[in-house]
């Protein structure tokens, strides 16, 4: 279907930089490039800013900041840096000196403003221009590889010149990612450099990585077109674990083949444009230097049982979840994880499970896709189940505006232009989606309320810390509307609410869905249920790949059960979808 991956037939510029959906296999992907260039005789740095990075597990050695060379094959150098750690420093460095000084309030607030995704890929932005800028590194490399490029957002941003003024320091337009840049002025003509080279196409080559699945096509589009229009062109497409064929005789194997198939169909147009390859579904891990070699030998090896890997498969299942929030009488119930791990359909199998013992459901969501609809489509809907969608855009549509209102009388064209990009941010689709939620649940009474697609602890703590501003500060325009000020209290109780992190049995997903917990932690918020989706282990496949791949499954499964989750429940790949009210009584039965 597309010419497989070969790095040293496709790979022409010194800087390489992986982007993509969490999942699709971004480090095992920049993993394997850089091994094989390595093997063709180029020196190679390969550098990661994920704050998930696994680089230490996948070559089985402890990295730094520092490049280190890896072991067993040379010409290759790699370096894990620490976002986290950086974006800790930083913010450090921008609020240490308030404290003291001013309100306890107002330095909360600051310190909240600083924690989002955006202020962690700043931090990590500046860790790697350090490292693109300095010429006696580069200059000792062939090409320099970073897992986890930048967002277009992040570079717009960067791009901005208010962005390196004042006017942070003294704008409180309200509760969004104000404030990312503040402490870096010093670092303007660096950072325009590296610029410079991610948008030159003879320096930079721009890899989309995505699975063969329709979510994370989208976010590649996006991606695609977000960076291109800031000039990053060179742009080349990686469809990572494409089963190559199928066993006829199983039916997991032939619906799994089929499913990808019918994705690959729906590739958006724009994304069509750039070169695309494949790489193929392997059912080994990509860990360790020979099983990265074999990956554009296009092996699939098979696997076998080990004695420790033929337990019984007895996990808790969807129906256990269920059976607890209707004898809790749970009122909101919330499902939380990354795009593309099956939130809205446990979130729609959670709401029919809740009407089929009795219970008054409202199921609501912001999929911008408006898949509740597609997953009701052409049924009979139970009287008892009431379903309504947000529309993050309009939302957001209409936070900006009323932002802007309020602040553009005091900002000059470059201040407008700053703040209108800060509003681009994540947190600010969050706080505005949140309002339109808090509105929702304010008007129910006597249901359970099911929200698919909840906001992060981050987004909470914002919105708190905007509360406490706004008292503080008279001439704060960040209100906190009463529909939120009252639904705040009730997330942390308990009794009323419970939060399901969503989640699929890999390595990525997994530490993106414990960071998450973490998040809300911060804000007071314990999730009670895990809920593991799509999985192949928990299926009877016997193809051999894809049984490999669900032997694999069985490291994250006990990482959840055992260390993250107070409950886990498992929900098997399954060979079709749950379409329509009926279909999903399938997750109950």
């Amino acid at each position: 279907m597309f010419q497989a991956f070969q790095p040293k037939n496709v790979i022409n510029t010194p800087f390489l930089f992986l982007t993509g959906k969490g999942g699709v296999g971004k480090t095992s992907t920049a993993c394997a490039t850089a091994v094989s260039l390595a093997d063709n005789g180029k020196r190679v740095l390969l550098i990661s800013t994920d704050p998930a990075s696994n680089l230490q597990d996948v070559f089985g050695i402890e990295l730094t900041n520092r490049p280190k060379v890896v072991p067993n094959v040379e010409n290759l150098h790699a370096c894990n840096l620490d976002p986290e750690a950086s974006a800790k420093a930083y913010r450090e460095k921008v609020v240490g000196p308030y404290r003291g000084k001013l309100p306890e309030s107002v330095v909360s607030s600051m310190e909240e403003q600083l924690s989002g995704a955006c202020t962690v890929e700043i931090a990590a932005f500046d860790e790697f221009t350090s490292l693109l800028t300095n010429t006696e590194i580069v200059s000792q490399y062939d090409h320099i590889i970073f897992d986890t490029a930048p967002t277009g957002h992040t570079l717009r941003l960067l791009q901005l010149p208010t962005a390196w003024n004042g006017f942070l320091e003294e704008s409180t337009h309200g509760a969004s990612c104000l404030g990312p840049l503040s402490g870096l002025a010093d670092k303007k003509d660096l950072y325009s450099k590296a610029v410079e080279v991610l948008a030159a196409p003879d320096k930079t080559t721009l890899i989309l990585v995505t699975r063969p699945d329709v979510s994370s096509l989208l976010e590649a589009d996006r991606a695609s077109i977000e960076l291109k229009d800031i000039g990053v062109k060179n742009q080349i497409v990686i469809v990572n674990g494409l089963l190559s064929e199928y066993n006829q005789e199983d039916e997991v194997s032939s619906a799994f083949y089929q499913r990808q198939r019918n994705a690959l169909k729906q590739m958006p147009k724009s994304l069509k444009q750039a070169m695309t390859y494949s790489l193929p579904f392997v059912s080994y891990s990509l860990t360790g230097i020979e099983n990265l070699r074999y990956l554009f030998k296009l092996y699939t090896l098979p696997a076998t049982l080990s004695n420790n890997q033929t337990e019984t498969n007895d996990h808790l299942n969807l129906k256990d979840v269920i059976d607890d929030f209707s004898l809790s009488d749970t009122k909101l119930i919330f499902t939380m994880g990354k795009g593309g791990v099956g939130k809205t359909t446990v979130a729609s199998a959670i709401a029919v499970g809740l009407v089929e013992k009795g219970h008054r459901v409202h199921l609501t969501t912001t999929d911008p896709a408006a898949h509740l609809n597609y997953q009701f489509q052409s049924s009979l809907m139970n009287q008892n189940l009431s379903i309504s969608s947000i529309d993050p855009k309009q939302e957001v549509e209409k936070y900006k505006a009323d932002i802007l209102s309020k602040a553009s009388k005091d900002l000059d064209e470059d201040g407008i232009a700053y703040l209108q990009e800060d509003l681009n941010s994540p947190c600010t689709e969050e706080i505005a989606v949140f309002r339109a939620f808090a509105e929702v649940v304010a008007k129910t009474d006597n249901e359970i309320v099911i929200i698919d697609t909840a906001p992060t602890g981050h987004t909470l703590l914002l919105l708190d810390a905007a509360q406490s501003y706004s008292k503080e500060i008279e001439k704060s325009t960040g209100e906190v509307p009463k529909s939120v000020e009252n639904l705040l209290p009730l997330l942390r109780n308990p009794k009323v609410t419970e939060v399901v992190i969503v989640t699929l049995a890999e390595a990525t997903p997994v530490l993106e869905a414990s960071r998450l917990q973490e998040d809300l932690r911060r804000a007071e918020i314990s999730p009670k249920w895990w809920v593991i989706n799509q999985s192949l282990y928990a299926t009877n496949t016997t193809d051999p790949v894809l049984r490999g791949k669900a032997i694999g499954e069985l490291e994250w499964i006990h990482e959840v059960s055992d260390n993250k989750a107070i409950n886990c429940a498992i929900i098997p790949w399954l060979h079709e979808e749950k379409v329509g009210y009926d279909k999903l009584k399938d997750f109950i039965n």
